[in-house]
């Protein structure tokens, strides 16, 4: 009687099979270069963010200090609460602005990487669909020759 052996059945099977794995290592980088690219525009967009804020917080802060001395009259105080009011109304629309153009930019940049990556997986599927069609001709092309 004779031994079987089963020491690894699906390495012959995927060994047997015309499987070309350039096509899933190319997927997988091409993958890794969208992900690192739109990381890129997430993370400049966090780092303007962060500069806008810190820009607001430090402009309420030296604007408090005026809110915040000793007034003669108490109307001053008045006065001054609501000069402190108006100033920050301004530069929170002046500071909105510039959070939208964030967005705006980063809005615009990620169209700019999906486009570029439509037009880019484009010419992939143009280039395998040749390849093919080649492959498949000259397999047509061979099969007559020997049954001729």
């Amino acid at each position: 009687m004779t031994k079987k052996s089963f020491d690894n059945p699906f390495a012959k099977m995927f060994e047997d099979m015309p499987v070309d794995m350039n096509i899933f290592n190319d997927a997988f980088k091409n993958v890794a270069e969208l992900g690192e690219k739109f990381s890129n525009v997430a993370l400049a967009a966090a780092e303007k963010n962060a500069e806008i804020s810190n820009k607001w917080t430090k402009d309420t802060l030296a604007k408090m200090t005026s809110v915040a001395k000793t007034q003669e009259d108490p109307a001053d105080y008045s006065k001054a609460v609501t000069d402190f009011a108006s100033a920050s109304v301004e530069a929170a629309s002046e500071h909105v602005a510039a959070f939208a153009e964030v967005a705006k930019q980063v809005q615009m940049d990620t169209v700019e990487l999906m486009m570029a990556a439509g037009k880019e997986a484009q010419a992939e599927a143009s280039s395998a669909v040749k390849k093919a069609t080649t492959e498949a001709t000259a397999a047509v092309k061979k099969a007559t020759v020997k049954a001729a």
